[in-house]
């Protein structure tokens, strides 16, 4: 793939919705296997999930050798943060609640090198790592600002005040709904379903295409999701890999509870 080409805005450029998921587990394995799967994008959570920058790396590693494409959610915005995500390869990064224009300026200035026309870049440059192709990669430092993509999460009824202002941000690639945060900033947390959540989600689908910017989301079902398909989102994600498996897990158990306690009662004397 070549450096300077970023691969979830060419995802963006395809007729159908692109279909993601999160990644809970922080491990490798997983990773690569859900890439296999078959999901386009897969977000690999640093923010809710106890992984550091070398354990990140290595999922990097793992989902290269699939079809689907890396987002890497970062703690915070910060611009630490984002340079050692940047310099392990990450091309897409999502930047969590983000409040207003000012959070979203930030972000962007974070991902971009100075150049000789445009200093307000911030991020530290470096030679050597997995992004340059380890130096490999032509005049990376001239270059690599076009390959980034940016994804600015709003999470409260505050930011999606803000839509409008958060989206013309110069920079700001694509907007990303955060069902749960939102529920819980809105008094019913962990209620993704609840009519005024769900209204605020419709009303945020509706007014970035109104102004013309990609705009993704999160749900648990495949129905809730078809739901915010129908409403004109522009990527979504279905829930996780912890999720899936749990969800599983359950329902296995659930279905030969019946079968251990029928042995449980013939094994009795």
């Amino acid at each position: 793939m070549d450096p300077f080409v970023n691969p979830f805005r060419e995802l963006l450029k395809q007729p159908s919705v692109p279909l993601g998921t999160w990644l809970m587990s922080g491990a490798e394995s997983t990773a690569e296997a859900m890439g296999c799967a078959g999901f386009d994008w897969l977000v690999v959570d640093m923010e809710h999930v106890p992984i550091d920058y070398k354990d990140a790396y290595h999922i990097l590693q793992a989902i290269a050798g699939t079809r689907a494409t890396p987002v890497i959610r970062l703690a915070w915005n910060d611009v630490v943060m984002v340079k050692r995500a940047l310099d392990i390869g990450a091309q897409t990064l999502m930047f969590p609640f983000v409040q207003n224009a000012e959070d979203a300026k930030r972000a962007v200035a974070s991902t971009r090198y100075p150049t000789a026309t445009d200093l307000t870049g911030t991020r530290g440059f470096a030679a050597m790592h997995r992004a340059s192709r380890y130096a490999t990669a032509p005049e990376y430092g001239k270059r690599a600002n076009d390959g980034i993509f940016k994804m600015i999460q709003l999470e409260t009824p505050a930011a999606i005040a803000k839509l409008e202002e958060i989206a013309a941000v110069d920079g700001v690639d694509a907007l990303f709904m955060g069902p749960g945060d939102l529920s819980a900033s809105m008094g019913v947390i962990g209620n993704v379903a609840d009519a005024k959540v769900q209204a605020a989600l419709k009303d945020a689908a509706a007014r970035a295409k109104a102004v013309g910017k990609p705009i993704g989301i999160v749900g648990p079902t495949p129905e809730m999701v078809g739901q915010f398909i129908d409403w004109g989102y522009s990527y979504v994600a279905i829930a996780s890999d912890m999720g899936m498996m749990m969800r599983q897990a359950n329902a296995m158990i659930t279905a030969l509870k019946p079968s251990l306690a029928k042995a449980v009662s013939s094994s009795v004397y």
